[in-house]
């Protein structure tokens, strides 16, 4: 009870310093835009060069927040069932033998948790020889917030089989730090899940580059384009004419603030993705779907 009281206070100062919904707004936009740099990335493009605003980037965030939020939520529902299940087992009648079985559940809980922050640190050291391996941004935060999770809940069990204290300022001061670890690691986490996951709507979204809006592109000057499967044809000279090529098998990847981000109807490794102003400088058509109605 103690403990719950003091965390009550940190988050309560933590209010009186940034108000909540500016905090929920900040994490869900840069959840967003984490996921969006790394979905349009896979096509050539930095998400800057689109022109996405704050909005654009909180409407993104529910996908790659989806996951962590459900695995969260199973994991703290998880922990408090298994607390009230230990405070119902503590009590003062309960038998010796009970006790010294949660004192050993206490420093299993330790030792596997101090193993834990231990490999994590480790990973956290091997930072420069490991960055490249695709787990490394989910395993040491994982095992880094496990470690402090576990060793802070046998040390908590330990404490409740002992007569109560007074909390020393260290012992105080131990524990925010501990939920700050274990917060940061959550935030680590969460960023690497929302990177997978806007690398997996790329590859998704090129592997279906057919179900996105078709393009008829004009242009003035031939654009020399070198993507496979892109039609170029010289229009008819005609008076008034300041249109003089067509390019079809176009797909409209994304519209931007004032340009237009198109990509070939077909993927390819030597694809690229045209940067279309709309300043008048080209004319664009949008193709019905063929499915009739």
């Amino acid at each position: 009870m103690e403990e719950n009281s003091r965390l009550e206070r940190l988050v309560e100062a933590g209010k009186a310093v940034i108000p909540p919904l500016t905090l929920l707004s900040a994490l869900l936009f840069y959840f967003g835009y984490v996921s969006a740099r790394s979905q349009y990335e896979y096509f050539g493009v930095d998400v800057d060069t689109i022109g996405l605003g704050t909005q654009d980037y909180i409407m993104r965030s529910p996908q790659p927040l989806l996951t962590p939020l459900l695995v969260f939520a199973a994991a703290g529902a998880g922990s408090v069932a298994v607390h009230s299940a230990v405070r119902r087992r503590i009590h003062p009648a309960a038998s010796a033998r009970t006790v010294r079985r949660m004192r050993r559940l206490g420093r299993g809980g330790q030792v596997a948790g101090l193993a834990c922050l231990a490999g994590g640190l480790l990973l956290l050291l091997g930072y420069l020889i490991l960055r490249d391996w695709r787990l490394y941004g989910l395993v040491t935060p994982l095992l880094i917030a496990a470690g402090c999770t576990l060793s802070g809940a046998g040390s908590a069990l330990g404490r409740l089989l002992r007569p109560p204290v007074p909390a020393t300022p260290f012992r105080r001061t131990s524990t925010a730090l501990v939920y700050l670890v274990v917060a940061v690691s959550a935030f680590w986490m969460t960023a690497t899940v929302a990177q997978w996951s806007g690398r997996g709507l790329a590859m998704d979204q090129a592997n279906r580059l057919g179900k996105l809006p078709s393009v008829i592109l004009d242009t003035k000057e031939s654009l020399f384009l070198r993507s496979p499967g892109i039609q170029e044809t010289k229009l008819p000279p005609s008076e008034g004419q300041t249109f003089h090529y067509r390019y079809r098998h176009l797909r409209l990847l994304i519209h931007g603030k004032d340009r237009m981000f198109l990509v070939a109807d077909n993927w390819s490794a030597s694809n690229s993705t045209i940067i279309v102003p709309l300043d008048g400088s080209v004319r664009v058509q949008f193709q019905f779907q063929n499915q009739p109605p």
